[in-house]
């Protein structure tokens, strides 16, 4: 390890979509250092407009404020599109669940294509007016970032430029709308917004959030708040990536812990990046050493025997 972070390290993606040769390796460099000690880095001078990242959090404010009623007319058992009320869903190896409500918005696709037999329809509400536009806008925007994100990580891992790009294109990838009411009287103690986890996909795409809460547990056992400006994004590495890089680029564990100010709702969007549902989850030769932790996996396997761990499939 070439530094030691004591926070996660903010980086200009401006620096490697319009810099020179030297400012592109540069962030290319620092991105791997990151990625390699905290499993997360934070992200500005990035393309997502601010005014797009405002008007989706005021939509997505609207929408929960829906009655219930209303909103459970978008739910499905899988938890794949649409609704998922709360305290359904529980970090993996947690009986507890955790203390929140959430809407996921996938891949649209045309009438007739090929990826209907792989992957369910969205589900848009008639209100808030223009939620789908919104979303699908943002989903398209936090996608290119992602890729961005992936292209500049693939040199220190040895593999071609669109190697990921390639991985991700029409994958299986989820914008996640989430809500954290004001705690509860009678929550169960052991509850809290969202118990200490980590993530599934190649990586995750994190709005900073409306209210604070997100930590993450460092290399020394010690929980590390992850905070920064309101329009910047927040990216961390989940399980298929750890996966394939043989855990030299981490899934870092980390959480959303409860207020410890006045309790008021949090609103969060994370836009989970996965691959194509047939893409293979094979460690790469670059990370191989000793040989490969994990046998090869479909992403569409490893996706369901996760989604089955945390709660949201039978």
């Amino acid at each position: 390890m070439t530094r030691k972070y004591d926070r996660v390290p903010e980086l200009s993606l401006k620096a490697y979509t319009d810099g020179d040769s030297e400012a592109r390796k540069e962030f290319q460099q620092a991105l791997w250092e990151g990625f390699k000690y905290f499993g997360f880095i934070i992200l500005k001078d990035h393309k997502v407009a601010p005014t797009l990242l405002k008007r989706a959090y005021e939509m997505s404010a609207a929408l929960f404020a829906q009655s219930e009623d209303y909103k459970m007319r978008f739910f499905r058992e899988d938890g794949q599109r649409g609704y998922t009320p709360f305290g359904r869903e529980h970090a993996k190896d947690s009986k507890f669940p955790d203390l929140k409500e959430f809407w996921h918005v996938g891949r649209e696709f045309e009438e007739g294509s090929p990826l209907a037999d792989f992957y369910p329809s969205n589900f848009w509400p008639e209100k808030p007016d223009g939620f789908r536009e919104t979303f699908l806008e943002i989903y398209d925007a936090l996608e290119e970032a992602g890729m961005v994100m992936l292209e500049a990580l693939a040199p220190s891992l040895n593999v071609d430029a669109d190697y990921f790009r390639r991985m991700a294109t029409n994958g299986n990838s989820i914008l996640r709308l989430l809500h954290y009411p004001p705690i509860p009287e009678g929550a169960d103690p052991n509850s809290i917004r969202a118990a200490a986890h980590e993530d599934i996909n190649l990586i995750t795409i994190l709005v900073a959030a409306e209210g604070a809460g997100l930590e993450l547990l460092d290399r020394d056992g010690k929980w590390l708040p992850v905070e920064t400006e309101p329009e910047n994004l927040i990216v961390d590495a989940g399980d298929m990536l750890a996966r394939v890089c043989n855990d030299i680029v981490p899934a870092t564990t980390h959480r959303v812990v409860n207020p410890a100010g006045p309790n008021v709702s949090r609103y969060s969007m994370p836009f989970f990046m996965h691959p194509h549902s047939e893409a293979m989850l094979s460690c790469l030769e670059s990370c191989r050493g000793d040989g490969a932790k994990y046998a090869d996996i479909s992403a569409d396997q490893f996706l369901k025997q996760r989604l089955q761990e945390i709660g949201l499939a039978g």
